[in-house]
């Protein structure tokens, strides 16, 4: 059994991103090189073993939303699209995602999306604060569950 789950993201983003933030964001969804410096997310912790064989833990950037191609456990495919519509007023962007996660990468994952979510057009905000960025479900259920953040703070399933 696997801890894997669907993440999809369905977003349209208000204009204003800099080019710094939009080729970090090209990064994360696997379709742009990596920049020199990361300022969405910073950091990426992985335990490795040290020359003497003692525990230390190191900073490996990887795209968090890079995944392109055969799906692993929820069928079908894994892609990253970010575009302007053709009508799209002042810069904005249209982003959708659909990537499998595991519960080991939910908070760098969230990371990235509590910055979305300050990016999320407004259609995508309620009247209590929250943003709906999509939706995420377990890879063996047939339930879709909200992809939500609130007060800063990405509500996993």
């Amino acid at each position: 059994m696997a801890d894997i789950y669907e993440l999809s993201i369905v977003l349209n983003l208000r204009e204003g991103l800099s080019d710094e933030e939009t080729a970090e964001l090209r990064w994360h969804l696997g379709l742009g090189n990596k920049p020199q410096i990361l300022r969405l997310v910073t950091s990426f912790p992985v335990m490795v073993e040290d020359d003497c064989g003692e525990p230390v833990i190191e900073n490996h950037p990887v795209p968090l939303l890079g995944r392109h191609g055969e799906a692993w456990k929820v069928d079908g495919a894994l892609f990253s699209v970010l575009l302007r519509p053709a009508e799209a007023l002042h810069g904005s962007w249209a982003l959708t995602v659909r990537q499998e996660i595991h519960p080991d990468e939910f908070d760098s994952t969230g990371e990235l999306l509590r910055w979305l979510a300050t990016k999320a057009g407004d259609r995508h905000r309620s009247s209590t604060g929250e943003v709906r960025l999509g939706w995420t479900r377990f890879y063996e259920s047939h339930q879709y569950e909200p992809l939500v953040v609130q007060d800063n703070e990405v509500l996993w399933p």
